[in-house]
């Protein structure tokens, strides 16, 4: 049986914050530690611990939920926005949602969304229980990324991509061994790909950090990785706080002098 997952629920009206919570009982492996119906009160209930992830509105009086999402703490909750609006979805992902559920809400939607909550939240536990293993039994990584291509369908290696990027609405998946355009979203990528190392490190990019030889700081507060191939990739300021957390870096450590 999974960990159970101690889920805040965010929402300034009353009806939805029930509905989620009567959803949420579905689900055995999740609890209930909160409710909050402004912003403040969710930055007030994190503070407070005991809160794995958070399901958070947008529309809130006083501070929205992408404002309180802006001032989570580094090792804070994961965040999944939950809203009656499609518009805010690149803003939610840039600032470092793990997913974006849409109301009226349904069980199997949120289901999908703690599921990557759990992805996210995996390789970390494992990591401080001391139990290697563990994450790789968690990752399950395909054993090959098919990608059709028009000479036919390549097998790719998932340990030999080093990141994938969108432009003009196409997908390029970068490798080792070439770069190939694919139908697959960045989303579907994440979905297949390893837990453990890809990472959405921004709207329009996803990073394999075993291929990354530098993150240099950028004055928005992310980065620029540079690949072992010699690529450039945008970390999105919220993505490198995530990052930041990950590799057990102290705020700001990486962009002083010499570093």
């Amino acid at each position: 049986m999974s960990p159970t997952l101690r889920v805040l629920i965010a929402d300034d009206e009353l009806v939805a914050r029930k509905r989620l919570a009567r959803l949420l009982t579905a689900f055995p492996d999740v609890s209930v530690c909160g409710e909050a119906a402004d912003g403040e009160a969710v930055l007030a209930a994190v503070r407070a611990g005991g809160v794995d992830v958070v399901l958070l509105d947008i529309h809130m009086p006083g501070l929205s939920g992408m404002d309180a999402l802006a001032l989570l703490p580094e090792d804070g909750p994961r965040v999944v926005l939950v809203t009656a609006h499609a518009d805010h979805a690149v803003d939610a992902f840039e600032h470092g949602a793990v997913d974006y559920v849409l109301k009226p809400v349904e069980a199997s939607r949120l289901q999908k969304a703690l599921e990557r909550v759990r992805a996210r939240l995996a390789p970390k536990a494992a990591l401080e229980a001391g139990k290697g293993s563990a994450v790789e039994q968690l990752a399950r990584p395909l054993a090959r990324l098919p990608i059709p291509t028009r000479q036919g369908i390549v097998l790719v290696d998932p340990d030999t991509i080093s990141h994938a990027t969108l432009e003009d609405e196409l997908v390029t998946v970068f490798t080792a061994q070439g770069d190939y355009l694919t139908d697959f979203t960045l989303q579907e990528l994440v979905d297949r790909l390893p837990t453990e190392g890809f990472y959405r490190v921004h709207r329009r990019a996803l990073l394999n950090l075993a291929h990354v030889t530098r993150l240099e700081p950028l004055e928005t507060g992310g980065y620029l990785a540079r690949t072992a191939r010699g690529h450039t990739v945008e970390v999105s300021r919220q993505s490198a706080r995530e990052l930041r957390r990950m590799l057990g870096l102290r705020r700001g450590v990486e962009d002083e002098p010499g570093a």
